[in-house]
């Protein structure tokens, strides 16, 4: 595995790969790696011929400059996780190296970014397109790994590679959880211990929503029993619980019509440290 740090030597080795008539898997990530980003490496391993992973704390897509600051940054141990998952290449650039001059372009996604983290992080999914545009351009991939985790961000994604164009196959891999239902994430690291023996209260909440919805009950009556379940607990301060359309994200109203997918999508605050976390069901 080598170590790319400039993006010119990324954009040469894509450029010789392709030329090889090889086939690039790029991982997108902010670093402080676990297993849900593992299967992802595996997973572009397994389809393709190279696989570049980044890891770059992106600045542009925090609208709180505290959870930046305290975002987990293991570089050295991230580094030791990849190689034997299948990485070829780890691509850690500096924000220099990202944004040489500040960006001006801005990016609009309609209702998609309206709702839930669009509404509650402004400029969040600017900073994440910005990003992405840029790795992909760089990269040059055939196919881009993200995790289900990020539903509403995948959504943007698969949006920004329609009406770009970018010729590459958007890939979605479900939430990899702990035994105890919490879904994975480098933001867990931040949690106290009393805090993290609450914290699959979250995935509780979506389970006890989503057995509601394909039980026939209204997309309210759901969003009324999770969000109580989170309430209940007092170390949780709860920003928002929705059931959306999973094609759409936009809120349900009513009851879910056969075959159509539904997801339940919670937000929360732990001892200061935001989580997400999200259920698709179909009914």
């Amino acid at each position: 595995m080598e170590i790319l740090q400039a993006a010119a030597e990324l954009q040469a080795r894509a450029e010789k790969w392709r030329q090889a008539g090889q086939r690039i898997g790029l991982v997108p990530t902010m670093g402080a790696l676990h297993e849900g980003h593992l299967q992802l490496v595996r997973a572009a391993a397994r389809e393709n011929d190279v696989v570049v992973v980044s890891i770059f704390v992106n600045p542009t897509q925090f609208n709180n400059p505290e959870d930046f600051r305290l975002y987990p940054r293991l570089p050295e141990a991230d580094a030791a996780l990849l190689a034997p998952a299948g990485c070829t290449a780890l691509f850690l650039p500096s924000v220099e190296q990202m944004y040489p001059q500040p960006t001006v372009l801005t990016f609009d996604f309609g209702p998609l970014e309206r709702v839930m983290e669009g509404a509650h992080r402004p400029g969040h999914f600017n900073g994440v397109a910005t990003v992405v545009s840029k790795l992909f351009h760089l990269s040059r991939p055939h196919r881009a790994y993200f995790g289900q985790k990020d539903l509403q961000q995948v959504a943007v994604i698969r949006q920004l590679t329609a009406d770009l164009s970018f010729d590459l196959e958007v890939v979605a891999f479900p939430t990899v959880r702990e035994a105890d239902g919490l879904a994975m994430s480098s933001r867990n690291r931040r949690l106290a211990a009393n805090d993290r023996a609450v914290a699959p209260r979250l995935h509780a909440a979506l389970e006890a929503g989503a057995r509601l919805v394909t039980a026939g009950q209204t997309a309210e009556a759901a969003q009324g029993a999770g969000s109580r379940l989170i309430a209940a607990e007092s170390a949780i301060t709860p920003e928002y619980f929705a059931v959306v359309d999973a094609r759409t994200l936009q809120p349900l109203v009513g009851v879910a019509q056969p075959g159509q997918p539904v997801a339940l999508c919670v937000a929360a605050y732990l001892g200061g440290v935001r989580l997400i976390d999200n259920l698709v069901v179909q009914v």
